[in-house]
């Protein structure tokens, strides 16, 4: 995530001549002010003052300036005073960044002793903002709006959420999709339009031959093999047979092998996600069990069975919750307890569940997977962190891509399960089991998803907003009747 360093969010004044030149002073003495004040609370992303804007020349020159800036991932805007919103509208109409509407003032209580007409024509929040609001939703352009005083904890929250998701959108836009062999054959939900998916997300989907990685892969220098098994050993709790000397050792160096050629391959084209299948292995001794869980942990998207989409959408999510730490994870719901009154959901994959969620040192096992005809691959076994979490998907439905998102709450498994292969979680669907089962298959959700106890549903809901897709969010408050009429009408609409 290095680029987090390189790009900035600009900070935008708005107000106008009419007040004279002493006011226009104090309005770019309070803009710094905030401005200083926001960067030293530590922000997701730099902030960065203009100069204020006080003409349509001012607006459409910094809008312009944005759009061909490439550090410049966004802009927060900010009425001090009045400004008319006519002035905005060239500006704003080309603007292709994200927009925040700062609804703020300097002050946060009215001075009663001392306010008079110049105080009330200096900060006016209020209703410039009011007016600038218009205008946006007149020009129908997304955006965000934060209210609240600018020194108030959680506005910072509210902005650093916001930047979260812009910085996911602007990595979107750069991102590289590495894709190695084709999808699962018949299967129809990883499917999509890579053309349009670059239309409307900015990133890449191409493929590459599996005989490219095994060319790399074979190509690993023995001593860093060993430097990173090395690695393993200090991070994990392996079985014995994967010991110095174990039955099992040489597929634990294989391992290592696969993850230093697939990051090499990865890295040297500058890929940040990337799909595999259990189908397309020639060349490759093991599916990359490990060298996967582990890429992810480290920010690199992923989908099994060449599911480009979700490997798409587990960057984006691992961009905005990076830092967080409680985890996100390429998901499947696999399996279901159907205890009375107490149904849960059984998260797994064959074998490439991210270790950021894990709730303990995971152990490091070799078992056989089954399928894909080759050898037994090496795997992280452990069970998720618990708490407030969600599964998200991104669907092609011919016309548009949707997104939905589902709540959950995310449980300790009820008993051990010393078989079972793999990393796991459970949870709870919201508003309940059958409710959120058969919302999620009505709005035709994949089998396939990200599941993120880092970042909630609102944000995707802010990052499908600036990419105009569809969203659908299951929740505690979903009903039957409602999401279908909701889903009718959404049809409609994109019709």
């Amino acid at each position: 995530m290095e680029f987090l360093k390189k790009v900035e969010v600009w900070f935008v004044v708005g107000t106008q001549h009419l007040y004279g030149n002493e006011a226009l002073s104090q309005v770019k003495k309070n803009a710094e002010q905030i401005v200083q004040h926001l960067n030293s609370q530590n922000p997701f992303l730099q902030i960065k003052l203009k100069n204020i804007a006080t003409t349509s020349e001012d607006v459409l020159s910094i809008c312009q300036d944005a759009n061909n800036q490439d550090k410049c991932v966004g802009i927060i805007a900010w009425m001090h005073t009045f400004s008319p919103a006519k002035m905005w509208i060239a500006g704003i109409n080309q603007l292709n960044k994200p927009l925040l509407q700062f609804h703020t003032q300097l002050n946060k209580n009215i001075p009663w002793n001392e306010i008079d007409m110049d105080y009330m024509n200096l900060h006016q929040t209020a209703h410039g903002d009011r007016e600038f609001g218009f205008i946006v939703s007149r020009l129908r352009k997304p955006r965000t709006v934060v209210v609240g005083h600018w020194k108030n904890i959680k506005v910072k929250h509210k902005l650093d959420r916001w930047m979260r998701v812009i910085a996911a959108i602007y990595d979107q836009k750069h991102l590289k999709i590495a894709r190695f062999g084709d999808n699962m054959r018949n299967v129809a939900v990883t499917e999509g339009d890579k053309v349009e998916a670059q239309i409307k997300f900015g990133y890449t989907v191409n493929g590459y031959g599996v005989y490219q990685l095994a060319e790399m892969i074979n190509q690993v220098n023995e001593v860093d093999v060993l430097k990173l098994v090395k690695e393993y050993e200090e991070s994990y709790q392996l079985v014995d047979s994967l010991k110095e000397n174990g039955v099992n050792r040489s597929a634990l160096l294989e391992s290592a092998r696969i993850e230093l050629g697939l990051k090499q391959f990865l890295d040297n084209g500058g890929f940040h996600a990337f799909t595999d299948t259990f189908e397309n292995l020639n060349g490759i001794k093991q599916l990359p069990g490990l060298p996967v869980q582990r890429l992810m942990k480290q920010g690199y998207g992923f989908g099994a069975e060449g599911d480009w989409k979700t490997a798409a959408l587990l960057r984006a999510i691992k961009v905005m919750g990076y830092g967080i730490e409680k985890g996100t994870s390429f998901m499947e719901d696999y399996t279901y307890n159907l205890d009375d009154n107490n149904e849960l959901v059984l998260g797994a994959h064959m074998l490439e569940i991210c270790p950021s969620i894990a709730n303990q040192k995971p152990i490091l096992d070799i078992k056989p997977l089954g399928i894909g005809g080759k050898d037994d691959p090496t795997r992280l076994i452990f069970s998720s962190k618990t708490g407030a979490g969600i599964n998200a998907t991104i669907v092609d439905m011919g016309n548009r891509f949707r997104m939905i998102v589902a709540d959950l709450d995310v449980v300790d498994k009820p008993q051990a399960m010393p078989n079972l292969p793999v990393g796991s979680a459970f949870w709870k669907l919201k508003p309940n089991f059958d409710i959120g089962t058969q919302s999620w298959i009505l709005a035709g959700g994949a089998h396939h998803s990200v599941f993120s106890l880092d970042i909630d549903a609102e944000m995707l809901r802010t990052f499908a907003e600036y990419l105009e897709i569809e969203f659908i969010h299951i929740n505690k408050n979903t009903e039957l009747a409602s999401l279908k009429n909701e889903l009718r009408w959404n049809e409609t609409s994109y019709h």
